[in-house]
């Protein structure tokens, strides 16, 4: 393999002739040896968006020539479009302020910029400090671009999938709005409700997940930007954090703004602890919505059987005919890590010392990866699940008709002893309540058949 030498601050530094990339990176490839977790070519596309809006700024601030901020922003535009996907190694676990990911970008930036200028015959020297860094740390940077890629990737992937896996459910719920079934509560017959009503329930967990995350993302919107290191804003032009996040705005159609206070948000990251929380929060929805369905759908013979979910593949390699929840597990288990990760945010959001939290590429990692996971999983499942269910009605009358628990609606006549009599002596003789009301002559029949209605039975009665 071909290699060049470069140096930095600390010495000379082999790296490979074909990479755009320099000593600080090549240095990281070498000490960070630590999995194969890597930043995806979304947030490096993103980091490049960052980067090129704090170019044009420093143009317009008069601190960067215009010429050197054109190939930059030349540079920006190639990387996200994703030609130089590959100068990006690195893995997440480096230094904690991400400062050589953000190296990784300045490094590629400088060096295709001067291949680009000395291609054109121009001799303009660009530097990844004095010229790709200009008013930047990567401590305000870093912390940036994780506010800036989740909020792309929410506004973009999460709250799409979100969104539509809610209206299935109203639609749903809407269709099914006259089909009777018994509810359930302590895994015990209840009263009667209409499908219908049970899946309402679902659409409005959904709608208070999606109000969470359009609340944790409005708290991802301001920006560290010209905090530089600690959040002074030593070495940047005042208008500099006003100006770079207008840019950002117009490049993502995000309206971004300059934090009012940058300390907060270098030293620490609670709107993204809060972000990671509102992902539970939905998670905990999805599992309590999918197991219910795998509940319903459970037999199809020596279970509820009350629920068709589609049969999508075979479900086992030895008993034939069978078919699995498949939506569901895939669903629950994505559920689970993301309550998982959201434990790892929690914790490094807890751990900034002093003027710097020290596990921004952690947080950020197990953020996207909640995210992406969640959108996909909500995606599959109401494509492959959700749109295609169909209630079993004759199984769900079925249950509705044998339920001892119909006898709630006789309290206000009979009242409370004499209807769980009622409904004990039933279960003990074997009896549907009917049978049982007419042996133990507790109500006459008509008035049975008139009180005893589950369509009735789904709402207020009483004035």
């Amino acid at each position: 393999m071909d290699t060049r030498i470069e140096s930095d601050s600390m010495g000379e530094v082999t790296i490979p002739s074909d990479r755009y990339y320099g000593a600080q990176t090549q240095r990281s490839i070498n000490m960070f040896k630590i999995g194969h977790d890597h930043f995806s070519p979304e947030f490096i596309h993103s980091f490049a968006l960052l980067k090129k809006a704090a170019a044009l700024a420093n143009q317009e601030l008069g601190l960067l020539a215009a010429d050197k901020a054109t190939l930059i922003a030349e540079v920006c535009d190639e990387i996200i479009a994703g030609q130089f996907d590959d100068h990006f190694p690195l893995v997440v676990w480096q230094t904690g302020s991400g400062t050589q990911t953000h190296m990784n970008l300045n490094e590629v930036i400088a060096h295709r910029a001067q291949e680009k200028a000395k291609a054109s015959g121009s001799k303009i020297k660009v530097d990844s400090h004095d010229d790709v860094n200009i008013s930047q740390s990567s401590n305000d940077v870093f912390s940036a671009i994780m506010h800036i890629v989740a909020a792309q990737t929410w506004k973009d992937k999460l709250l799409p999938s979100l969104i539509a896996l809610r209206e299935s459910f109203e639609k749903k719920s809407e269709k099914y709005s006259a089909v009777m079934k018994i509810g359930r509560t302590h895994m015990m017959d209840a009263t009667p409700m209409t499908f219908g009503q049970e899946l309402s329930g679902y659409a409005a967990q959904l709608e208070f997940a999606q109000t969470c995350i359009e609340q944790a993302l409005t708290s991802m919107l301001p920006l560290p930007l010209g905090g530089t290191a600690i959040g002074t804003g030593l070495n940047t032009h005042v208008r500099f954090a006003e100006v770079v996040t207008q840019k950002l705005s117009k490049l993502t159609g995000i309206t971004f703004t300059a934090a009012e206070n940058k300390f907060a948000l270098i030293a620490a990251h609670d709107p993204l602890v809060h972000a990671s929380s509102a992902l539970k929060n939905l998670s905990v929805s999805c599992i309590k919505i999918a197991n219910d369905l795998r509940l319903m759908a459970s037999g199809p013979r020596a279970g509820f059987g009350e629920l068709k979910l589609p049969a999508n593949e075979p479900g086992s390699s030895i008993m034939p005919g069978k078919v699995n929840p498949t939506q569901v597990e895939a669903l629950t288990m994505v559920a689970i890590q993301v309550i998982g990760n959201d434990f790892a945010v929690t914790f490094a959001g807890s751990q900034g010392q002093l003027e710097l939290n020290t596990y921004k590429p952690l947080i950020i990692h197990n953020l996207l990866h909640s995210t992406e996971l969640l959108a996909d999983a909500m995606n599959s499942f109401r494509t492959n699940c959700v749109d295609g269910m169909e209630p079993d009605e004759k199984k769900m009358r079925e249950h509705l008709d044998r339920s001892l628990m119909l006898v709630t609606a006789l309290n206000p006549v009979i009242g409370y002893d004499q209807s769980a009599k009622l409904a004990k002596y039933a279960l003990d003789k074997n009896l549907s309540l009917r049978e049982a009301a007419k042996e133990l002559g507790s109500i006459s029949m008509e008035d049975f058949d008139r009180v005893v209605k589950p369509e009735t039975m789904v709402g207020p009665n009483m004035n």
